[in-house]
């Protein structure tokens, strides 16, 4: 398959503003905002009283797309030392061990996502404390009134996966006040500060030479990414990447995280997609139909998985296979997760910019939305 590219459409920006009618970079340019509007809405919501009880047993996300994200976000920034586990639900059902001693954080961009609404129903039903995390004026924050538990309102950006951190601080802060993620309002601040900075450095008007995501969306067209993540956080990055390959460039993406993926993603580099060792000179437009392996980097990776990557990252590169690394910018968790997952939002609206895609909507979703109403 020939896939047509207009790559001067990423240097002109009244043909970026043609090609994105939904506004998706600017959607995408309101993450920093996000934050700081997300801090003062939960302060607003007094969610002191998810305190009462002391630490709970576990904390249980429950949400769909972005939102889930949200609460594999959390479970990353908590990290493997967090006392109690940090569970994503994506579903109807609640795990059949949740129970009185477990806070449940609802969240739903739209409020009316009938999978968290039916979790949030069934976590009043057994008694859990109970965190609320969606639009003002919907069946969620009906049932949080109802229930007599926290709600806090979120104001879209947009589409529900550009809303990623309006829905993900309310998580935080409220882990925070029961003493299980340490991130203080500074860091919130320097983490947004990192995200202005990220939206400046690829703003529309920035030439794709100097301006990363346009770099990397044009380095990327026509290739199979395979997105790892060098870190447990890396690897939520990772994931989420891929969901914006999907949704933002309706392209195909490859995703895991080390050092699971090393033990069989690997095996691709050897096949269709992939190349030989004899391979390495051969035509670009023939690499360009092949894998391109992008490696999320990230200050806590574990010794031996940081080595294991240098050698899969060779293993590619002697194949002629093209080979992305991106480094977590900052200290602390946050920060890190949010500058990998921006430049991911950046990337992957540019590459649909690219490709003659409107990055906005999501017709076959909305088409499998629709059927299952009519069930």
């Amino acid at each position: 398959m020939t896939i047509e590219v207009d790559g001067a459409r990423l240097d002109d920006v009244s043909a970026l503003s043609a090609a994105d009618p939904g506004d998706m970079l600017r959607q995408v340019a309101s993450a920093a905002a996000q934050i700081r509007e997300a801090q003062f809405r939960t302060a607003e919501a007094g969610i002191d009283a998810l305190a009462a009880g002391g630490r709970p047993r576990a904390l249980v996300v429950a949400g769909m797309g972005a939102a889930a994200i949200s609460g594999d976000v959390l479970g990353a920034v908590c990290g493997a030392g967090c006392p109690v586990p940090v569970v994503t639900v994506r579903g109807y059902q609640l795990p059949g061990w949740v129970g009185a001693t477990d806070l449940v954080m609802a969240v739903s961009s739209s409020g009316s996502t009938e999978e968290t609404l039916a979790v949030a129903v069934e976590a009043v039903r057994r008694g859990s404390r109970l965190l609320c995390v969606g639009a003002a004026g919907s069946p969620l924050a009906d049932l949080a009134a109802q229930a007599g538990v926290p709600f806090v309102p979120v104001r879209s950006a947009g589409r529900p996966r550009t809303t990623l951190w309006g829905l993900t601080v309310p998580l935080i802060l409220a882990a925070r006040l029961i003493g299980l993620a340490d991130v203080s309002d500074d860091v919130l601040e320097d983490t947004a500060g990192r995200l202005e900075d990220i939206s400046h450095r690829c703003r529309p008007s920035s030439e794709s030479f100097i301006n990363p995501g346009k770099q990397l969306a044009a380095d990327l067209v026509g290739a199979l990414p395979m997105v790892w993540g060098a870190s447990p956080l890396a690897g939520v990055a990772a994931y989420r990447f891929a969901c914006q390959f999907n949704e933002n460039a309706k392209y195909p993406c490859v995703y895991g995280t080390l050092p699971d993926a090393g033990h069989h993603q690997v095996a691709a580099f050897d096949g269709p997609f992939g190349a030989t060792e004899d391979d390495f000179f051969r035509d670009r437009a023939d690499a360009e139909r092949g894998l391109h392996v992008i490696v999320l980097r990230d200050v806590a990776e574990h010794p031996r998985v940081a080595g294991r990557c240098e050698v899969s990252v060779d293993l590619a590169r002697t194949r002629g296979i093209p080979v992305t690394e991106i480094a977590a910018e900052g200290t602390h968790p946050v920060e890190r997760i949010a500058t990998l997952i921006a430049l991911a939002d950046y990337t992957t609206v540019y590459l649909a910019i690219a490709l003659g895609v409107d990055p906005t909507p999501e017709p076959v979703a909305q088409q499998l939305k629709a059927r299952i109403a009519n069930q």
